[in-house]
């Protein structure tokens, strides 16, 4: 007979979230409203407020603004692509903790993945969709 081995509950709620190439790991656990992003305090890491704003959307929206402690480890991207994946990260973390939330979550947009991505360059052009001037003679 093979046993399996079975997994420790831990006290935390893990989510990845993705925006354009931005991925963010997302922790949450029970606390007092704490964010550390990259090792960072969010007011360092997001100086933007629109930024602090859209990350802690998830949270306002299902009315868990400090009841948890959010550690995102984030990678990619720039700041605004970076921002939207910790808001999906967080909204996916918080859809993990209690279903409940996913009625709000889903008809706020919050749990889709936004697919846009920037369209590459290609070769014999300037840039993705723009042509080097076209002279007739």
């Amino acid at each position: 007979m093979v046993q399996i081995a079975k997994q420790k509950e831990s006290p935390f709620i893990w989510a990845v979230g993705r925006r354009k190439t931005a991925v963010a790991r997302v922790r949450l656990s029970p606390g007092t409203g704490k964010w550390i992003i990259n090792g960072r305090e969010v007011d360092v890491y997001f100086p933007i407020e629109a930024h602090r704003t859209a990350i802690t959307h998830p949270l306002r929206l299902t009315e868990t603004t400090g009841k948890f402690d959010v550690f995102v480890n984030v990678a990619g991207g720039g700041p605004h692509g970076q921002a939207g994946a910790v808001r999906h990260g967080v909204a996916r973390a918080l859809n993990k903790f209690d279903i409940a939330l996913r009625p709000k979550l889903k008809e706020a947009g919050l749990l889709t993945r936004d697919p846009r991505m920037r369209e590459r360059k290609k070769y014999g052009q300037p840039g993705a969709r723009k042509r080097f001037q076209f002279s007739k003679r």
